[in-house]
Formats: C-alpha cells, structure tokens, sequence
C-alpha cells in the first residue's frame, strides 16, 4: 500500500494519549473525595521523599479568544480577577497539604492556561510565595510555564527565573498574517524573537515554540516561512502539533468554517514538509510532535530511555504524584486520575466549603495498569516488551491482535515478546496506541469525542 494511502487510512479520529484511560472513558461510579484523597495520600508517603512530587497550576484568564484554541480559558480584560483566583487555588493546595504529615517537596511546577501571563509579575510571585510557603523546591527543581509572546514582559521573565524557573514555552503557532488573523492569536516576529532574546538574558536554558499545523488558511509557503524564522531563532524545543479541529467542544472554532481548513492530502503535506525543514535544521524528532536540539533535557531524557508523557505533555522527569490546582486541572497519583470542576465560580464556591473542587475521577483497575504502561513505552521510546504470563490478560491479547494489521502496514514490528515502532510508524504514534485501548474498543462512541490523527 502506497504512503498516501496508508495515510488516508490512518486518518481517523483517536486520542492524544496523555493518559489511560483517556478521560472520556474515565469510571466516576468506583470514584469518590474519600478515595481520591485515599490515593494522594498513598503515592505521596511512598515517594516524596525519594522523587518530590509535580504541580500544574492552571490559570485560565486570557484577554482574547484564540478561536483554535482547545484549552479551557475564561475570557476577560478585567485583571481584578487575578488575586481573587489565586487565593482561591492557595486555598485548594493548603487542602491537599492538610493531608501529608511532612512537607512536600517540588521536582516539577508548570503554569499552563489560559494565558499564564495574564497575571502581573507581582501576582506570579503572591501565587509562588504562597505554595512554597506550605512546600520546599527539590534540589534538581524544573520550573515552566506558557506565555503569550505579546504581553510577556522582561519583569515577567525576570521575577519568575528569581522564583526558581528555568523553561517557558512560546505560543507561536504560525507567523503567516492571515492565519493569525483568522485564528484571532496575532504576535510579530518581532515579538518573538524579543521574547527569546530576553529569556536567554535572564537565564533561561530552554525556550520552547509552539507551533501548530492544519489550522485555518495554512499554506505550504506561509509554513515554509514561519519555519525559516524559527530556525532562525533557534529554539531549544519545538511542539509541532496537529491542529485538533472540536468545534462541538470548542464553539469557538466555528469563527471558521470546515471550508478555511486544509484537505487531509494538504494537511499532511505540511507535516510532511514541517517535519523535513525542522529535520534538516538540526532538531531530533522526540516522541510524537516534539523535537529538540541535542543539547536539551528532552532530547538527553529520550537518549537515556527516560522520557516520561503525563497530562503535561513530555516530561524529562517522571513524578509518581502530579497535583493539578486550579480550574478543570487534572491530577495523577499512578493508580488513579481526578479532574477539577470548570468554571471559576464553582471551582471557587466549592474550595471556600473546605473541599477539594473534583468533578470527576478513575481509579486505574489492574487492567488498565498493564495497557497505560505499554502506551507510555510506545509513546516515549517507541518500544514495549512484555513477560508471559503476567501481563497476558485477555484485553492485552486483544490489542496485540489488533496489532498485526498494523504490523502489516508496516507501522509497527511485532514478536511474540515485543513490539518497536517502524521509522515509517512514528507518525502514526496516536493509532499504535489506539489498538491497545480496551476502553474505547469495547465502548465504541455514538459520537466523536477526539480530534483526527495526522
């Protein structure tokens, strides 16, 4: 079968995979406060004290609506909702430490949004202050967050490397004009590169672009020349992602019509080309969508077999507890999931009761813990192994039968002890995984709940 037919084939809708179960297969029934808080507990005695634990912090302000965006994110010009939120979510980690008897220790923070700039430097620093009253920072400590390039300012940037951050990562997207005209997110070149150049200054080690592909007007040479410029600029990290188009989640994409977006055959064509140019400049491919020059933290994670995908995305370090404050933030204690309510009056009315705002949660049966590893392999360092007969329950058989038609694909390479993904099948990294997911195979969906591969 011919590349572009294989990819015709492929072009399905399937999940990203940052957890499993992926969140719309989630089981509330089993799931309660009194468990969740059962399973924080838990993994936080038994690794604390050895590995520290991670934070996401989620800020959902932004003063404008970024029509592609799929984040949750409340959109206002009125910044007097900043110390009000962040009170709010000090208070919701105050509830979390209530239940450690020793202080926790810090390895991973990152301030995801929503536009964590939104907030003033001042701000920034009450939110950080206020954790790390209740909290000591690990001593290899990775602190991140995500800024807008047109309202990041020096004294962001420098106020932040005082509070011990190290990485931020630009929203980029594309340079062409008229793309980010349509798609409401406009910033210069000029911004960015300001931005970066400011960044490096203050001491920042690792600058990441966020790019994305498929979005709306999107043409080969408008992608040909934001990549020049990115290359240009030279970033530690680039996320070259695939624009998910929801717009029965995200009304908001419907600014833009099915019509303003590439074909599939053109929207792969801009991978195609995305990928060669970044390639070409000198960055390794890292898992799916990520790539990096050699000198970063990523790309020497991956070397050493260590790199790590939770609800963050990619991780140089793995955290057996990741604790996520703030609206519809997503937590992870390794045998169980939770995530937040997600509108700030719930989230707020809710934590000023003395109780933790969880909407909804999973605990992970012995099942999903032999699948969730396997995917994690396949989408860190494209190989997973098992042993006989431990791991060969019945729904794993299953995913490994589904396998062989993408063995035969040549996607994948499949043995009776193994399987490795293909150099050709790292594109394909979200349907590998699709076939050993149990959940979503033995409960098909009336509806489409995730974006389309590729």
């Amino acid at each position: 079968m011919t590349t572009n037919l294989l990819i015709n084939k492929y072009c399905v809708s399937a999940p990203r995979y940052t957890s499993y179960p992926t969140v719309p297969y989630w089981d509330s029934r089993s799931f309660d406060e009194v468990k969740w808080k059962d399973a924080v507990k838990g993994t936080f005695d038994s690794s604390n004290h050895l590995d520290g634990i991670s934070l996401y912090i989620h800020l959902p302000f932004c003063e404008s609506l970024c029509t592609y965006c799929g984040c949750n994110t409340r959109i206002t010009k009125n910044h007097k909702v900043e110390v009000p939120y962040i009170e709010t979510v000090l208070k919701e980690w105050e509830l979390y430490v209530n239940l450690f008897d020793t202080r926790p220790v810090i390895r991973e923070l990152h301030l995801g949004g929503g536009t964590p700039t939104f907030f003033s430097p001042k701000n920034l620093a009450l939110l950080l202050n206020g954790i790390f009253e209740h909290a000591d920072m690990h001593q290899e400590a990775e602190f991140s967050f995500e800024a807008h390039p047109a309202n990041t300012t020096g004294l962001h940037l420098t106020k932040l490397k005082k509070l011990g951050f190290k990485r931020l990562s630009l929203g980029i997207q594309d340079f062409d004009v008229r793309v980010q005209r349509i798609i409401n997110r406009v910033q210069s070149v000029a911004d960015v590169e300001t931005v970066t150049e400011l960044a490096r200054k203050a001491g920042y080690y690792s600058v990441n672009y966020d790019l994305i592909y498929g979005l709306p007007l999107q043409t080969i040479q408008g992608l040909r020349n934001t990549m020049n410029e990115v290359l240009r600029l030279k970033p530690d990290r680039i996320a070259f992602y695939s624009y998910a188009h929801v717009p029965w989640m995200k009304p908001g994409q419907r600014h833009f019509s099915e019509q303003d977006l590439p074909t599939a055959e053109q929207k792969q064509e801009l991978y195609e080309l995305g990928r060669q140019l970044l390639k070409d400049g000198g960055y390794v491919e890292i898992g799916m969508d990520h790539f990096t020059l050699s000198t970063d933290s990523l790309y020497k994670a991956g070397e050493q077999g260590k790199l790590h995908r939770n609800f963050m995305g990619y991780t140089h370090h793995y955290s057996k507890l990741m604790i996520g404050l703030g609206v519809s933030s997503i937590s992870d204690t390794w045998s169980a999931f939770s995530q937040n309510v997600k509108k700030v009056e719930e989230y707020t009315n809710i934590v000023n009761q003395g109780r933790l705002p969880v909407l909804k949660g999973h605990i992970l049966d012995e099942e999903d813990m032999v699948i969730r590893k396997h995917i994690i392999n396949i989408m860190c360092r494209g190989y997973t192994s098992w042993q006989l007969p431990e791991e060969r329950n019945e729904a794993f058989v299953q995913g490994l039968e589904r396998m062989r038609w993408l063995a035969q694909d040549g996607l994948v390479i499949l043995s009776e002890e193994y399987l490795s993904v293909t150099p050709f099948g790292k594109r394909f990294l979200r349907n590998i995984c699709m076939s050993l997911d149990a959940r979503l195979y033995n409960q098909q969906p009336e509806t489409q709940l995730f974006s389309v591969a590729g």
